[in-house]
């Protein structure tokens, strides 16, 4: 159990969190969620102990051990798989006590390390962390392949995969979505809900908070409040509050009014001057209720295309790929202004090639590219904040493409994506990398695209723009084709589902939870595949190694029969050793005697050495 009491929290001049309690239980499922800047990432820094609040006090059990996901990977020349090992501190620690038991050649010390080793299930560490990395989107190839052949994304993923080897009493997760496709979250979901921990998670994905907690913690007005459910419960409580927080507001308001109604009426009136004077102190005394005010900052709305040619655009026997390697083939495929499409499909089908060949970003392979003479693309990447400047202002992005506009325009456009004020003219690279995805929207959207192509547009996003963008989308008038891994938005924004999957693209005939099923079914398939080879090399070695020792019994039989002479042996001379102890045997009268127990004591060592002799050779060829 962990108690945080009182705990206030500053950041320069301003009060970040303000007399927060809050108890964490043991192996309770917490989803912390908030606005950005609200403070959560404050909080998990408090709880490792990286952080120093400003006032308050935390307790913690002094063994409890917490696992959380580096911000940094290191460039390294390690495999993947050795790194998502590294967070196994028990069994590296073990490792490196027998590295040095065997240079010391202790071999008591050897066998208790290795008893060690088998009760923490050492032995299936590297299969596990197999699993795991395979279950974030590593093939078995790349679990080889070194730190620093990887991109930022993939790192990340690695830093998670060394996070969940870790042995913990409990997880802190931030934002463990954010650069996984839909296949990983999916396995991730079916990972947390086995794990034996407290669980703390950091995320503006609801369907995954829905999976994965059984209590929500909100961060709001410098307080947490603790709700007890799921996302979607929380939300439920939530609107209950405020329904029941505007009638008390509402209901006092009218009291107050008519106190001070009669204040002004009878203040200056002796006779009931007094009377008024109570009321005055009655509204001193009485706690305000506040007015329920809108969380959500975000309220925009997506130009609607000045023109929609019908078909936009259409793809005939077209190929996808890279060079030599083509991912889709023979595509035909045409989209109409009214298309609301959502592209599915496991890791690595080609998805994002694809929104790359249709965004004009990349050639295809062979085939032919149809483009409606009045198509205008709007085309979010997965990486589209990297083509920011970050050394400028918002409001000079907009200028750049729209420079005929008057300021106060462009100034109120940036307002509905939460820029206003002076962070108009703030530099980028000041920014939250949800607040650089808000801007690469807004540019995106003003130049009235007849045709959104969005590859993962929440990454980065808080709940309230997620929830924002959801609704703009479902009102825009022109076109969409969208990959996404948050379920909620391909659930409210779509009305068709494309999956993407062994180079074909086709309509699928099921909603997102029968997707989860054929996604299961699919990896289970592959998996087994993949496996397959290897199961019959693993068989092919068992026959070998039965054939190997079948030759070898014979020599095994000697070596026992050696073994058993050497045990008869080794008790023969420690039996005439013991005789010799005795000192009645050194008196002259037994002379005799002493030299024919010598002279047995001699032969016994000799056949002994002889014996010893014959089982070294006779191991020396078993080990060739």
């Amino acid at each position: 159990m962990i108690n945080l009491k009182n705990i206030t929290i500053r950041r320069g001049p301003y009060i970040l969190l303000e007399n927060v309690n809050w108890t964490i239980f043991a192996r309770q499922r917490i989803g912390m969620i908030g606005s950005n800047g609200s403070g959560k990432s404050t909080l998990f820094s408090l709880l490792l102990g990286d952080f120093q609040a400003d006032s308050g006090d935390i307790d913690k059990p002094r063994q409890l051990k917490i696992a959380h996901v580096s911000q940094e990977t290191p460039s390294v020349s390690q495999s993947a798989l050795d790194f998502a090992l590294d967070g196994d501190d028990e069994l590296r620690l073990l490792e490196a006590q027998i590295r040095q038991a065997e240079i010391d050649d202790d071999g008591m010390r050897i066998a208790e390390l290795y008893e060690k080793l088998s009760m923490i299930d050492g032995y299936t560490a590297p299969a596990r962390a197999g699993q795991l990395l395979c279950g974030l989107g590593f093939s078995v190839e790349e679990q080889q392949k070194p730190v620093s052949a990887f991109s930022g994304g993939w790192r990340v993923r690695l830093n998670l995969a060394k996070a969940l080897m870790t042995r913990s009493d409990m997880l802190l997760l931030d934002e463990p979505t954010n650069h996984l496709d839909l296949d990983a979250i999916l396995w991730l979901e079916q990972w947390l809900a086995k794990y034996q921990g407290t669980l703390v998670i950091i995320s503006h994905d609801r369907e995954f908070l829905d999976s994965t907690i059984d209590h929500i913690a909100k961060l709001t007005h410098q307080n947490l409040k603790l709700y007890t459910g799921n996302y979607s419960s929380f939300e439920t409580q939530r609107a209950s509050e405020l329904l029941l927080q505007q009638s008390a507001y509402e209901k006092q308001q009218k009291q107050l009014a008519h106190m001070h109604d009669f204040v002004e009426r009878f203040r200056y009136k002796a006779s009931k001057a007094r009377q008024a004077q109570s009321r005055l102190k009655a509204i001193e005394r009485l706690e305000l209720v506040s007015a329920v005010q809108s969380e959500s900052q975000f309220h925009f709305a997506i130009p609607s295309p000045d023109n929609c040619p019908n078909p936009l655009m259409s793809l005939n026997h077209v190929d996808v790929g890279y060079g030599d390697n083509t991912i889709i083939n023979n595509l035909n495929f045409s989209i109409t202004p009214k298309d609301r499409i959502a592209i599915l499909g496991p890791n690595g089908a080609g998805k994002s090639s694809l929104i790359k060949v249709l965004a004009q970003e990349m050639a295809a392979l062979q085939g032919e590219c149809v483009v409606a003479a009045g198509l205008k693309i709007g085309y979010f990447a997965q990486h589209q904040i990297e083509q920011l400047d970050l050394k400028e202002s918002p409001l000079v992005h907009m200028r750049r493409i729209a420079p005929n506009k008057a300021e106060l325009e462009l100034r109120k456009f940036l307002g509905s994506y939460g820029f206003s004020g002076d962070r108009v003219l703030e530099a980028v690279g000041n920014f939250s990398g949800g607040e650089k995805s808000r801007l690469a929207l807004a540019l995106l959207v003003w130049c009235k695209p007849n045709l959104l192509l969005l590859d993962e547009p929440t990454n980065h996003l808080d709940l309230e723009m997620r929830n924002a963008l959801s609704l703009a989308l479902t009102e825009y008038d022109g076109a969409m084709i969208l990959i996404s891994h948050d379920r909620f938005l391909v659930r409210n924004t779509a009305d068709r589902l494309l999956l993407c999957a062994d180079g074909k693209l086709d309509d699928f005939d099921g909603d997102l939870g029968d997707y989860q099923k054929w996604l299961f079914e699919y990896c289970k398939n592959k998996n087994a595949a993949a496996s397959a080879p290897a199961a019959h090399e693993k068989k092919k070695q068992r026959r070998l190694s039965a054939e190997e020792r079948e030759a070898s019994r014979p020599l095994l039989d000697k070596i026992k029969v050696l073994e058993k002479e050497m045990k008869q042996l080794q008790k023969e001379a420690a039996r005439l050793e013991l005789l010799l102890t005795d000192q009645a045997l050194y008196e002259e009268s037994n002379k005799k005697k002493l030299k024919d127990q010598l002279l047995l004591l001699s032969q016994a060592k000799a056949s002994l050495e002889a014996v010893e002799l014959d089982w070294l050779e006779a191991c020396e060829e078993r080990d060739a």
